[in-house]
């Protein structure tokens, strides 16, 4: 039977942490706003979760413009 000294370090070990859309393990994770929704995800997957946000806001802009959309957004 291990001794509560030996239990305790097993679970002070740091864990690297892991991103939600890849699933690697990476040393940073970085918050972004995706959908509305907060996520925390690895620097590459941040950037590309950034510039589908940016794709699709300027696409539902164009949207709007082509159907006359006069409201607030």
């Amino acid at each position: 039977m291990k001794s509560m000294s030996q239990r305790g370090r097993i679970y002070n070990q740091a864990t690297m942490p892991t991103c939600r859309e890849c699933n690697d393990e990476v040393a940073k994770l970085v918050s972004v706003k995706v959908g509305g929704k907060v996520q925390k995800l690895c620097p590459d997957c941040a950037d590309r979760a950034r510039e589908a946000g940016e794709v699709a806001e300027a696409s539902e802009g164009v949207i709007q413009g082509m159907m006359g959309y006069k409201g607030r957004r």
